[in-house]
């Protein structure tokens, strides 16, 4: 299982980072061609939506537990039914909640700091973008079978293709003149051709997927699965987000586009992570039972470890490179305001990433209510938390908040999954050899901010105390077995 989890994991991650890389290319084009303000109502626009992602009832996770479980049994047919089964339950949900975004799209426009040239592409923008988060719902049901089957190639040869599509042709839209309604309807023809994918290929894997009927035995399991999860996502999309709209009503667009970048270059750090939460959550749900006790706890600590001492490196060469990245990718005003609060989020992710596996073993085991109440408790504090420091310290100011809460958020995380899962996390080594090893890759970070720009010596020391790195990391903080493991895999490629 361990290897079937990473193996998808990596078959995901690749199908991240190569529209990761083509994004590279468009993004500075499209920021270019609308501008900063043009580029934050892009942001605004699409972050929207978001907000209401509560919308399809939890059923895509609750439709990957399920239908995980069903085939673990056999069950094609039962698997089928809870495909369907999620998918109308989605579509009832979701579907209103699209209709009055798109009623409402110039009030919800008009609560921001938009300027008055761009208010009515906006709007427009808006209402696309609500038929997208309805298709992108039923996207994340029907590739269920290729979930369950951990057949993450499939998935990611589907995702990845309508990604890059649309990566391609929004520059393209835009620089015709169709600006940000332009972008947002690649978006959604994109999001079209992933529903066409996910249904042709799991239609491959599971006949039964397609039909009309729906199961109301299951209709009962997934509902009272979904609804706390479903009322844990309004409060995970406001924990997420809600510094974007805070800062924007309090600063403007254009500092929204700073802090985005800085976001979501940050974010990419977690794309491992996430990638592994969702070979975890079927592969998780599979082994809840009392003989396959042993295996879960060894997937869960492999898990939480790898992510510990793996993405080390990457939030470490993250740090070096920001502010030349942002300077040559964006212009010398995101090199300028965009690298300090990328430095802040860098910090809380580096606590964060944890919370995606302790997460995935606790929607493994059905307890999506502990999510609901942990996520609802943070909420207020966070939001105050917000309001104070970006009303003081801008885009800063959201960073600490958003960094403080999920350091917080992640330990709280470890805690409940030993109480829900009955597992350890066991690091396999002495904890005081990790924080040897994030001395190692200390050096050229205590040179930057000592000199708060990337000198010679930051880039000299740079590798060297990679490679440091790696060959301690070998030696200390990883067990014979994975040693064993990974030297047959290299062996094999």
């Amino acid at each position: 299982m361990t290897t079937k989890v990473v193996k998808g994991s990596l078959w995901t991650i690749a199908g991240q980072v190569v529209p990761l890389a083509v994004s590279l290319v468009a993004a500075p084009l499209i920021i270019r061609l609308l501008g900063a303000e043009g580029y934050g109502v892009l942001i605004l626009v699409t972050l929207i939506p978001t907000y209401v992602g509560f919308a399809d009832f939890g059923m895509s996770m609750a439709s990957t537990k399920f239908g995980s479980e069903a085939y673990a049994e056999g069950d094609e047919e039962k698997e089928g039914r809870v495909v369907r089964t999620a998918a109308m339950i989605a579509l009832v949900t979701s579907v209103p909640i699209a209709a009055l975004l798109t009623y409402f799209s110039v009030s919800l426009i008009e609560l921001f700091n938009v300027p008055d040239y761009l208010r009515a592409d906006a709007a427009l923008a808006l209402k696309l973008a609500s038929i997208t988060f309805v298709v992108n719902f039923l996207c994340g049901i029907f590739n269920t079978p290729q979930l369950a089957r951990l057949r993450m190639d499939l998935n990611t040869f589907v995702n990845a293709g309508s990604r890059i599509a649309g990566l391609i042709v929004a520059p393209i839209v835009i620089f015709l003149g169709f600006g940000i309604t332009g972008a947002v309807s690649v978006l959604l023809v994109a999001s079209l051709l992933n529903l066409f994918g996910h249904l042709l290929v799991s239609k491959r894997l599971l006949p039964h997927v397609v039909g009309i009927t729906v199961d109301r035995t299951i209709l009962k399991y997934l509902l009272k699965f979904g609804m706390p999860l479903a009322f844990s996502s309004i409060a995970a999309v406001l924990l997420v987000n809600s510094e974007k709209l805070i800062l924007t009503k309090v600063t403007s667009v254009r500092v929204l586009a700073y802090y985005a970048v800085a976001f979501t270059f940050a974010n990419m750090a977690t794309m491992f992570s996430g990638a592994m939460s969702q070979s975890l959550v079927p592969a998780f749900s599979q082994l809840l039972t009392p003989e396959k006790k042993d295996h879960l706890n060894n997937l869960y600590s492999r898990a939480l470890r790898l992510n510990v001492i793996g993405l080390l490196p990457l939030l470490f060469i993250s740090a070096i490179a920001a502010k030349p990245f942002f300077t040559f990718w964006a212009g010398e005003d995101f090199g300028r305001e965009s690298t300090l609060p990328f430095y802040v989020l860098l910090f809380g992710l580096f606590f964060h990433l944890s919370s995606y596996v302790s997460g995935s073993l606790i929607i493994s085991c059905g307890r999506t209510d502990i999510i609901a109440k942990l996520f609802w408790a943070e909420l207020v504090p966070f939001l105050a938390l917000t309001g104070v420091l970006t009303m003081h310290y801008g885009a800063v100011g959201a960073a600490v908040a958003w960094s403080v809460r999920v350091v917080v958020e992640s330990f709280l995380m470890v805690w409940l999954a030993k109480k829900v899962g009955g597992v350890k996390f066991e690091f396999a080594c002495s904890p005081i050899n990790v924080v040897l090893g994030i001395l190692i890759l200390s050096p050229p970070i205590f040179l930057l901010v000592l000199f708060k720009e990337p000198t010679i010596w930051v880039f000299v020391l740079s590798p060297i105390c990679l490679a440091a790195y790696i060959v301690f990391t070998w030696i200390t903080l990883i067990d014979r077995g994975e040693k064993v493991w990974l030297s047959k895999k290299v062996h094999i490629a």
